[in-house]
């Protein structure tokens, strides 16, 4: 494992983020929010709350450090759960990005907006990729109501895996006790669902927001703050100084949900990108965001949380060059720092789109990832000394050793599927296919092909009386 931040340096950006808290506060304007923090220490000046650093420190402490998230189940057909993802078990998991608008034709170099449909195709593919192993809904449907974005995504994408599903983000508390409930005709919400919050950058958590938090904790639901501030924008320039109020931003979810449901299950995130100086856009494919990925994971791991950052992230609009190289630095880089989860699978133009061949096409590169991340062993059978003479007096090629197919087996070398390594001639006799349209012919054979062991119509039924009632309780918000 690579140490991106001296330990010296995670101390000073926690220490900054305690000052950030207790000198200059938070925006919290909801009066019960106010009342249970005042009564824990925190003091009042004028729509900030300054939280102090001993409150902090204990809510840090007592936060639930491991996160498990399983899928569906009981299988009907096989009568057994589906397996458990253990964050923070030492492993590497990918999941894919989460609210994409749009899906991208690479071959066409056409959008168009999301739908219902491609949530449910999304997830279904996704479900056949064995290096995307747990979910969040993929695209945001724009054939829904916009008070019901968040709780349709859910919706329709839990008949379609049986992999760990991950809640989507949510921002009013109706929307948490209706996830809550769907997750309910699948299993027990507590296993199978994580929930998500973004606090508003910089510093500030409106009262719908506060309401949610509340609401998670309450349910006992594993709860991970996202903050999304934008360095040059809705936070400091210097990275430094962006991190700083990342990480206060984490922390100030954090006491809240320790407040109302000591032991809550926590999963340390952040979402840091940069601001493009010449537009004003937000950046997530530049190298500063994989450093300050990697940044997070380590102050993440200073508490024991298992840590989700940004892995497969791009700023470019179709699978080119800029694609490549922007998404395999940021997630390598903080895979190597000892991430615990990446997350963007499918994501490109810094999460406004995703495309269903970009998806297949990252499930080779997180095995790519995975391979780099295991490195390889040191020992008398893989310095292999002993083969030199007998080749050397023989064939004088290793191709016939037994120690080369053993090694061949065990993943020494990883063998891909879409990166072209034939020769010219080679690939002028297959038609000159680029990865873009290899990986797109890839995803539609899934979707024709793949099938997920549907839910009963039970549970269907049961999922659509809830999507209802959620409809007409977000009326009354």
């Amino acid at each position: 494992m690579f140490t991106f931040l001296s330990p010296p340096s995670i101390e000073a950006i926690h220490n900054a983020a305690l000052r950030i808290l207790n000198e200059t506060g938070v925006v919290i304007n909801h009066a019960g929010a106010r009342d249970l923090l005042t009564a824990h220490g925190a003091r009042l000046e004028k729509n900030r709350v300054q939280i102090p650093p001993d409150l902090v420190e204990k809510c840090i402490a007592s936060a639930g450090k491991k996160v498990s998230v399983r899928g569906r189940g009981p299988s009907t057909r096989t009568g057994q759960a589906a397996a458990a993802k253990h964050l923070g078990d030492g492993n590497l998991y990918f999941h894919n990005l989460g609210g994409a608008r749009d899906v991208l034709d690479p071959l066409t170099g056409t959008k168009r907006l999301a739908t219902v449909q491609d949530v449910r195709d999304s997830t279904r593919l996704l479900d056949a990729l064995e290096n995307c192993h747990t979910l969040t809904p993929f695209f945001t449907p724009c054939d829904v109501p916009g008070d019901l974005m968040s709780l349709a995504m859910y919706r329709h994408a839990l008949p379609h895996t049986t992999k760990p599903l991950q809640g989507p983000g949510v921002q009013y508390a109706p929307e948490a006790r209706a996830a809550v409930r769907m997750a309910e005709v699948i299993g027990e919400p507590r296993e199978i669902l994580t929930l998500a919050v973004s606090p508003v950058s910089p510093l500030t958590l409106p009262d719908h927001e506060v309401e949610a938090i509340f609401e998670i904790a309450r349910l006992g639901i594993a709860f991970g703050a996202l903050p999304c501030p934008t360095a040059g924008a809705t936070a400091p320039m210097s990275i430094a100084g962006a991190l700083a109020q990342q990480h206060a931003e984490s922390l100030m979810c954090i006491v809240l949900t320790q407040l109302v449901q000591p032991g809550l299950p926590i999963i340390y995130c952040g979402r840091l990108a940069m601001m493009e100086a010449r537009t004003g856009v937000s950046v997530w494919g530049g190298v500063e965001l994989a450093l300050a990925s990697a940044a997070t994971v380590g102050l993440g791991h200073r508490y024991g949380f298992s840590v989700n950052v940004y892995g497969f992230s791009t700023n470019a609009h179709s699978l080119d060059l800029q694609n490549g190289f922007e998404r395999g630095l940021n997630a390598a880089i903080p895979a190597l720092a000892g991430a615990d989860e990446l997350s963007g699978i499918g994501e490109m133009e810094a999460g406004v789109s995703g495309s269903f061949a970009q998806m297949v096409a990252d499930n080779e590169f997180a095995g790519s990832i995975l391979r780099l991340k295991k490195g390889f062993e040191v020992n008398d059978d893989s310095l292999a000394v002993e083969l030199f003479d007998p080749v050397m007096g023989g064939s004088r090629n290793f191709l016939g050793q037994k120690h080369t197919m053993k090694y061949l087996r065990a993943g020494e070398v990883l063998l891909t599927k879409f990166a072209e390594r034939g020769t010219w001639e080679s690939w002028e006799r297959g038609g000159r296919l680029e990865l873009a349209r290899r990986a797109q012919a890839e995803a539609e054979k899934i979707l024709r092909e793949h099938r997920v062991e549907p839910l009963e119509e039970r549970q269907e039924n049961e999922l659509d009386k809830i999507l209802n009632a959620a409809e007409e309780e977000m009326k009354k918000k």
